[in-house]
């Protein structure tokens, strides 16, 4: 089974998953097969977190996502995971891409 892999603590929120997999895709206005999300900002009041903010983006895909088939049957990565800015998405078999995930960042594993 194909997905992908997101670093969330490297996305910086560019949405430039999102430009290329529309253009790819040939979506319209408003369309997405990749959909950067907001989360945040908050501010934690207890804890050991006290004090800090949190804002972060996850990239969540939709119906419209493929996982660019054509490409990757040609050895090409999806057009998400190349023009990814900040390098922190990857793809291929699912199997292979948990034995990346570490216990020192978050992490979303995305399938369709």
């Amino acid at each position: 089974m194909l997905g992908l892999l997101i670093n969330n603590e490297y996305c910086t929120g560019c949405h430039s998953c999102e430009v290329a997999c529309r253009k790819h895709l040939e979506l319209g206005e408003g369309e997405f097969g990749i959909k950067l999300t907001e989360v945040g900002p908050w501010k934690y009041e207890t804890g050991d977190k006290a004090g800090k903010w949190e804002w972060t983006w996850t990239p969540i895909i939709t119906k419209a996502c493929d996982m660019c088939e054509d490409r990757v049957e040609q050895g090409k990565m999806p057009m998400c995971v190349q023009h990814c800015q900040a390098w922190c998405m990857y793809s291929g078999e699912v199997e292979d891409l948990v034995k990346k995930m570490d216990d020192e960042t978050r992490w979303v594993l995305l399938t369709r």
